[in-house]
């Protein structure tokens, strides 16, 4: 049976933001291995596309970005969106009934599925659909943004801690 699995960088104050902070090369190596080992990855709309970039090479690449799009044009995609008609490759629209679906998921894949974004881990949680929590703290106070947590939190417990680099420490937390 598969675990959900909702992990994303944030700042201190529990926004995440892809444009005001990136990974270092450290936690960047960390998500390339994450990726590679997960059965797949639910995302949002908003989040698919932009992740998206990843579809097609960019001569500007480093060699790490280039497995890591190696890494997730293998992954196996479901993209949860009522506005879509279409996805790209390896991935399937999700666009019907969301419980339905990821229990589905659930009770046939092996291993994690990541959920990328906080609008869609929110649903999930609410669904109580979520199995663990992977919070990514950086060293940052954005003040505004998106937060990790797109609703009221739910009751949760730490089951680990981890620093990935010099200045990011990863908490895991499971639901109380």
């Amino acid at each position: 049976m598969a675990r959900i699995v909702f992990g994303m960088n944030l700042s201190l104050d529990g926004y995440v933001d892809h444009e005001r902070f990136a990974p270092g090369p450290v936690l960047f190596r960390h998500w390339i291995e994450h990726v590679k080992g997960l059965a797949g990855s639910l995302y949002g709309r908003r989040m698919y596309e932009i992740m998206g970039y990843f579809d097609e090479d960019h001569p500007e690449w480093t060699p790490e970005l280039q497995e890591f799009a190696e890494a997730w044009r293998k992954l196996p995609k479901w993209v949860v969106s009522r506005s879509l008609t279409s996805v790209g490759p390896n991935a399937t629209l999700v666009a019907g009934d969301l419980e339905t679906a990821v229990r589905r998921l659930k009770s046939e894949l092996a291993g994690d599925i990541s959920v990328s974004g906080p609008k869609l881990a929110q649903e999930l949680t609410d669904l109580g659909l979520i199995d663990e929590y992977r919070l990514y703290f950086h060293p940052v106070v954005l003040g505004h943004g998106t937060p990790f947590f797109a609703g009221p939190r739910p009751p949760l417990r730490l089951v680990a801690n981890e620093l990935i680099d010099e200045s990011v420490i990863r908490l895991t937390y499971v639901p109380a």
